[in-house]
């Protein structure tokens, strides 16, 4: 069986600290290790992926290999993803699908003698939280003894925050109004509690059916300012002005959303290639 990326836990700490290695030396020698010459990458995306897709088909060329698009409606058919995955294996060296379920993404990678990734799905978001840690890891690299803060409901960020945390060892809390919990870590109602020592801020788009729940949960200029000396606010995008962040906030020094997501590429290259070289051992 492969080694595959559905949960930021299939990598261990030590791991993670080698897709931040990768990641320098992809961005120090200009993407010289065309480790998927003549390899295909068969890709899963919606239409409306932007950053991720963006990043995966640019990685993968530049590393030398071939994608292959599909619409994540092509694995909701009545054939079973362990078929699926057993066809593509005669011809694909890769697969990395966005899919809102999580069990039809772990039943490919549980079934696939090929590395599959997972680019996203209502769960979960692996890639995108490794992606902030190496970049948190540029501007701090001692970040994993800060104190986090996040600010939204119990979805795919959130959840992908705590396990990060776990996997990591930092600590996170989070602020939310009630109903909106995510299990096992300390939850605030108030946001002025809330980010009083924080250094780290996270926040995630606010569920459409939760907006009027989320009123009062706003990161602000005012309320960063109430954080420790050098915090940052890091949003998951899409983020909204004038729903779950502000906009004077996001025009301000503590929003590194922008520059954070640059690294995108560069880890994602670097997962790409540990699941390479882990296959040349098979």
């Amino acid at each position: 069986m492969s080694r595959n990326l559905i949960h930021i836990k299939d990598f261990s700490k030590e791991e993670l600290y080698e897709v931040f290695r990768l990641a320098d030396q992809i961005a120090a020698d200009g993407y010289r290790d065309k480790i998927l010459q003549g390899k295909t990458i068969v890709l899963f995306f919606p239409e409306s992926s932007i950053r991720t897709r963006v990043t995966f088909e640019k990685g993968i060329r530049q590393l030398g290999g071939d994608t292959i698009l599909f619409p994540p409606s092509a694995l909701d058919k009545r054939e079973k993803p362990e078929d699926v995955i057993r066809y593509l294996e005669n011809w694909a060296d890769a697969v990395v699908v966005r899919h809102s379920d999580l069990e039809l993404v772990e039943n490919l990678a549980k079934h696939a003698n090929l590395p599959v990734i997972n680019a996203m799905t209502s769960e979960n978001h692996p890639c995108e939280m490794i992606a902030d840690m190496y970049s948190l890891s540029k501007v701090c690299p001692d970040f994993i003894n800060k104190k986090f803060l996040f600010l939204g409901a119990n979805g795919n960020i959130g959840k992908s925050w705590k396990e990060a945390a776990e996997l990591m060892g930092f600590d996170l809390e989070q602020c939310c109004p009630a109903g909106y919990e995510l299990d096992g870590i300390r939850t605030y109602r108030s946001l002025d509690e809330a980010i009083i020592e924080k250094d780290i801020i996270c926040t995630d788009s606010i569920p459409g059916k939760a907006k009027e729940d989320f009123k009062g949960y706003q990161i602000t200029l005012s309320s960063m300012q109430k954080a420790n000396a050098g915090a940052i606010l890091n949003p998951c995008p899409p983020f909204y002005r004038g729903e779950e962040v502000s906009e004077d906030v996001i025009a301000s020094d503590y929003f590194v959303g922008y520059a954070f997501k640059r690294h995108l590429l560069e880890v994602q290259q670097a997962i790409i290639i540990l699941l390479q070289k882990y296959q040349h051992k098979q």
